[in-house]
This record gives C-alpha cells, structure tokens and sequence, in this order.
C-alpha cells in the first residue's frame, strides 16, 4: 500500500488501525518530503495541521518520528523509479513531479494507493485509472 503525504502524517501521529490491511506500507520521496517540510515549517494547513493541533512535547516528538522515518514505511528506489518516471511522463505530458513519482512507485510495487480526501479530489485518480493502477480515497476523522 502506497500512502499519500496526509495519510502518511496520520500513519505516524495516531495510526491507521482498522483501515490498514496487512502487507508493507509504503510512500513516495516527494510524499514525504511534503510532510516532513509541514511539520516542521508549522501553520495550520491540510498537511501541518495535525502537529499544530498537539501540545508542544508530543508535537516534538511526532516531528521527531517523520523526520526518522520508520523502517517499516519503504521508499521507492530511485534506481528503479525514474526510467519508469520517464515512460510515464511521455503518456501524461501535463502530469507533475509528484504525481509521476506516485504512478511510478505504485505501478512498480504493484500496489494500491490510498489518497486523502484531497488528494482524491486531483488528477492523480484519472491518471491511476489510465494505468491500471487501483486506488482507494480514505476518509480521516475529523
């Protein structure tokens, strides 16, 4: 399973029990870069929001296990990933970075994505689709 930047913020700070299926979970470099820039730049947006919500010592420590990403969370390997980028950019000429990178590293894991709601509502659902990539929006309390 792929995590999305908001899922994977959830997956550290509270779990995803219930909603997580066995099997190794995993998220894009751009995915976690965009966390871990949240959590430590602050404000109160889709992706900081939940660190700003905390008291000041759990805060720190959640920054803390982002920015320690912990083994159990893969990474896609560069190696593998950009030659994959590359074809993928000649099919989707409009798509981003971060959205090739997502496809790429789905359809090289063979595995489902699972996007937040917001994400869910982008481009990258079409495009998944195109691939033959599945994908699942998943709801975060609010």
């Amino acid at each position: 399973m792929l995590l999305d930047d908001r899922l994977l913020v959830d997956e550290l700070l509270v779990g995803l029990p219930g909603r997580r299926p066995a099997g190794p979970l995993s998220t894009t470099s751009y995915w976690y870069y965009r966390a871990c820039r949240a959590s430590v730049a602050g404000g109160a947006g889709h992706l900081s929001g939940p660190f700003a919500a905390l008291p000041l010592g759990q805060r720190a420590e959640a920054i803390h296990r982002l920015l320690a990403l912990p083994d159990h969370i893969e990474l896609p390997d560069p190696r593998r990933l950009v030659p994959v980028m590359a074809d993928l950019a000649r099919r989707h000429d409009r798509l981003n970075l971060l959205n090739l990178e997502a496809v790429a590293a789905a359809s090289i894991a063979d595995a489902t994505v699972w996007l937040s709601s917001a994400a869910a509502g982008g481009v990258l659902p079409a495009v998944l689709e195109s691939e033959g990539i599945r994908w699942r929006e998943v709801r975060l309390p609010a």
